[in-house]
């Protein structure tokens, strides 16, 4: 037959299971704050990975975007310089020129050298003319220099073409207007063609055509220039 429990023994098995509970209580709390630690770790790593691709992503923009403008910049003041030594060199080849263009009217002082001249390029529009009469205009200072270049032009074309006719005069009525630094045009097609070999109109094609020589020889060439003008 069971014996009642006295109340130190009531007092005692509720103190075991007060004890009892609080330890398991205990316990839950101690799993519960491992696991939201736990969660708490991973939740803060994630944010920490986020926020530093952010950073990276924001940094990598930014830096790619300075290195934009940089490029940018080098490539204004690479413009800018190349313009200004482009202008300089052109300024450079006017000057050139405008010099030479002075010197033109000096050339027929030296009236030997100047004779020699025209016959060669009355010669040079006979050949291009091909034709058995033709007319030469000149200034009109030079209309006895020029009518002895036309007789030499005349026996040189005939000889190298074993020819017998050939008219070439003199047009006296229409001679090179003023300002004329000098040479012939030769004139043939019934007026209709005009080989212009003046001095200042062979300076001209110079300035065209021999200009990419020039250049070169006052500035090197250029390596960053795949065709010549």
């Amino acid at each position: 037959m069971a014996h009642a429990m006295s109340d130190d023994q009531v007092a005692g098995e509720l103190r075991k299971m007060t004890a009892f509970i609080r330890q398991e209580a205990l316990e839950k709390a101690k799993e519960i704050q491992i696991k939201a630690d736990e969660e708490f770790a991973i939740e803060k790593s994630k944010l920490v990975r986020q926020e530093t691709s952010s950073i990276d992503s924001e940094y990598d923009k930014k830096f790619k975007k300075a290195g934009m403008s940089q490029q940018i910049t080098r490539s204004t003041l690479a413009n800018k310089t190349r313009i200004k030594v482009l202008s300089a060199r052109q300024e450079l080849l006017d000057k050139l020129f405008e010099q030479a263009r002075g010197k033109l009217a000096e050339y027929s002082k030296d009236k030997g050298k100047y004779q020699e001249l025209c016959k060669n390029l009355i010669l040079e529009g006979l050949f291009a003319m091909n034709e058995s009469k033709v007319v030469v205009r000149a200034r009109k200072e030079d209309y006895d220099v020029v009518k002895k270049a036309i007789e030499s032009a005349k026996d040189e074309y005939k000889k190298s073409l074993d020819l017998k006719e050939l008219k070439v005069d003199l047009d006296e009525k229409n001679p090179q207007p003023e300002g004329c630094s000098g040479g012939v045009s030769v004139v043939g097609g019934a007026g209709r063609i005009d080989i212009n070999n003046t001095l200042d109109e062979r300076l001209k094609l110079l300035e065209t055509d021999a200009l990419p020589m020039v250049r070169t020889s006052l500035f090197g060439k250029n390596v960053n220039r795949k065709f010549s003008d």
